[in-house]
């Protein structure tokens, strides 16, 4: 079971690992960036949505589900089907989710661009701030 203790631990993991990857260089590392970036979003979301009492203490989410919905899709997004509750700041958490997603394997598995390595930088920093100032404003503080 993950306690709101063990999501601020690994999320300052994260953190530390995406730090250390821009010192050595973040051309040099986009699948340490892909990887954590794409990890650390997860527990940010796990820890808001614990804070707020909206997911069970042991509830697991998967990056999976943060794929990016089609524009002719008819059925709900799979991450609104699984997650199943509604939070404020939902609509642009999870865009930025989708968008970090959409690149995480590229990163990862791939030879991704600079631009695109920059994007889901940026995109995570934007993730970040707006869930940090979430929590904050709930009582609970993360780096």
């Amino acid at each position: 079971m993950t306690s709101i203790q063990t999501h601020k631990e690994h999320i300052k993991e994260h953190l530390q690992e995406i730090q250390d990857a821009i010192a050595i260089g973040i051309e040099k590392r986009p699948s340490t960036i892909g990887l954590h970036v794409s990890a650390c979003s997860i527990s940010l979301i796990e820890l808001y949505l614990h804070a707020l009492g909206k997911i069970t203490v042991g509830t697991i989410l998967k990056h999976e589900w943060f794929k990016a919905p089609k524009p002719e899709q008819k059925v709900l997004p799979l991450a609104e089907r699984k997650l199943g509750v509604d939070f404020p700041g939902k609509d642009k958490i999870l865009s930025l989710m989708y968008l970090i997603e959409e690149k995480r394997n590229t990163l990862i598995y791939g030879k991704p661009s600079s631009i695109a390595l920059a994007e889901v930088y940026n995109t995570f920093e934007k993730l970040h701030l707006i869930i940090k100032e979430k929590l904050n404003e709930l009582g609970e503080e993360i780096e």
